[in-house]
């Protein structure tokens, strides 16, 4: 982990510590420091916690007293006074994060103070001070349909956080290089693990499978305010990152979104992160994602029969075991056409639960 330690100085010590120590070192009281600067008590007082700013009269006073010139007084205040500012921005950015969600999870250890609580997001984001992170995030996500805007916003903060924590459980999984033919032939196998009903029996075989091909699949619940459902990128370009949030808890929003980031790996730009859940994303991109995971769901030759389905249990179920797929993804994929009420046939659906392991 990167050293925290220049987010250290941040921290801002008033100028008042600095004539503290020299009062001492002089053996002065406060009350003849007042006489000297020609201030009452009150203020000197307010010198000292930095309430009071060091104007240029006090500086010039300061510097008499002291022996110490008038431009280190006044660099004083100024480094004073920005590092206040540097704090505020530092507040600012770790309320943003859902630290309660972030240290329930496991993604952080509990901490009492602020300065701990930004040290740990710093040691999490694996950058030395919050002026980095920026320029990191900046610089290295741009995010595919994930819209920001000029003040950084709580959502998209827990979305950056949930992102972070896939690249760290990513960088623990073994992974083949990257084989963008071997991970496409190999879905047609990931297609039969559709029937099955239990997470703790499919999810080690879909991350063994997806490993072979240079894929660390990573399934990690979203923290709140963010919306995320999935997202793909490429950690390097041997090994990508595919991530699930378990938004959903049905068997087919989960094969739909594996599907669909599957297809954004397999069609689309490896510099790119792909984003999926966050503000109805109809872009190109989007609409081929949705095209291919329809389609690896419910072959092309039989989308047509499927939409002709009558909305019953019993065409709908001989349907899914003519194409060996599970029940519930039909009927996700007919509500996704529009051919069947988002209300209707819901107990064909799968319900997962998930916990830690899957």
């Amino acid at each position: 982990m990167t050293e925290t330690t220049n987010f250290l100085p941040d921290w801002a010590v008033p100028p008042g510590s600095t004539i503290e120590g020299l009062l001492a070192e002089k053996s002065l009281s406060d009350i003849e420091l007042a006489h000297d600067l020609g201030q009452p008590i009150d203020k000197v007082h307010q010198l000292l916690n930095g309430t009071a700013e060091i104007t240029e009269e006090i500086a010039l006073q300061l510097s008499k007293t002291f022996g110490l010139s008038e431009a280190f007084w006044q660099l004083r205040e100024t480094q004073y006074r920005e590092s206040l500012k540097r704090l505020e921005t530092n507040i600012q950015w770790v309320n943003s994060f859902p630290i309660e969600d972030m240290v329930n999870s496991g993604w952080l250890h509990h901490s009492n103070s602020i300065k701990e609580k930004i040290a740990a997001c710093l040691d999490f984001f694996n950058v030395p001070s919050v002026s980095d992170w920026y320029e990191h995030y900046e610089n290295s996500h741009k995010l595919v349909a994930f819209r920001t805007s000029e003040k950084f916003q709580a959502d998209e903060a827990a979305t950056l956080a949930w992102l972070r924590q896939g690249e760290i459980k990513a960088g623990h999984i073994d992974c083949n290089p990257w084989n963008k033919e071997q991970f496409s032939d190999s879905l047609f196998t990931i297609r039969q693990l559709t029937r099955e009903k239990s997470p703790s029996k499919f999810l080690p075989k879909l991350q063994e499978i997806c490993a072979k091909s240079g894929v660390a699949l990573v399934i990690e619940k979203a923290p709140k305010g963010c919306r995320a459902s999935g997202a793909t990128k490429f950690l390097s370009k041997n090994k990508a990152l595919m991530m699930l949030s378990v938004r959903y808890l049905s068997d087919d929003h989960f094969w739909f979104t594996f599907f669909h980031e599957a297809g954004h790996l397999i069609l689309h730009n490896s510099h790119l992160l792909f984003l999926e859940g966050i503000d109805g994303n109809t872009d190109e991109n989007e609409k081929e994602a949705n095209a291919f995971s329809s389609n690896l769901l419910v072959p092309s030759e039989y989308q047509k029969e499927m939409k002709a389905l009558p909305i019953a249990y019993k065409p709908i179920m001989r349907f899914a075991k003519k194409i060996d797929i599970a029940p519930g993804i039909v009927v996700g994929q007919l509500q996704f056409h529009k051919k069947c009420p988002p209300n209707m046939l819901n107990r064909l659906k799968v319900r997962y639960t998930w916990n830690s392991k899957g």
